[in-house]
């Protein structure tokens, strides 16, 4: 089956109160347009952070093996797979020379939402008017300015 994720996080402050929007898309073997939009939000995270788990929310809602197109405006998300970024993170055991890898937690959870998928990365201009885009930016934000009680804890967030 093939899928295209679309995902952009928000973060207020960054760090601050954050959250992800997710919309995934594919056709059922009747020929039906299925849309599916999954949002959270975080007490306090980063926009990386939060571009990284609407990919990976994204990801995991799948329940079988697909071929996937991940859209999305984080030039840190697309530039990571698109450029190999990751391949050296591997490599080089989730260090650089400037120190640690950030988000290490999030892009480890996230090679292991791909591992039964074939995924593509594809960059779109963000807050140019691309429908999904703006629908993924909408439920992001919406879910970052959710009441304290409705957000969680970002639990690999580290602050500085």
């Amino acid at each position: 089956m093939n899928v295209t994720i679309y995902s952009d996080g928000s973060s207020r402050g960054n760090p601050g109160p954050g959250g992800f929007g997710t919309v995934l898309h594919y056709v059922t073997p009747k020929g039906e347009l299925v849309k599916l939009e999954l949002s959270q939000g975080y007490v306090e995270t980063t926009n990386n952070r939060m571009e990284l788990m609407g990919v990976i929310s994204g990801l995991e809602a799948l329940n079988r093996p697909c071929d996937v197109k991940v859209v999305s405006d984080s030039q840190y998300v697309i530039k990571a797979f698109n450029e190999h970024w990751i391949d050296s993170w591997v490599k080089s055991n989730w260090k650089r020379k400037s120190g640690p890898v950030l988000n290490s937690d999030l892009w480890k959870r996230l090679l292991k939402a791909m591992e039964p998928h074939k995924v593509s990365f594809e960059w779109i201009k963000g807050h140019a008017g691309h429908p999904e885009n703006v629908r993924c930016d909408e439920l992001a934000t919406k879910a970052a300015d959710e009441e304290p009680s409705k957000l969680l804890i970002d639990e690999g967030y580290v602050s500085d």
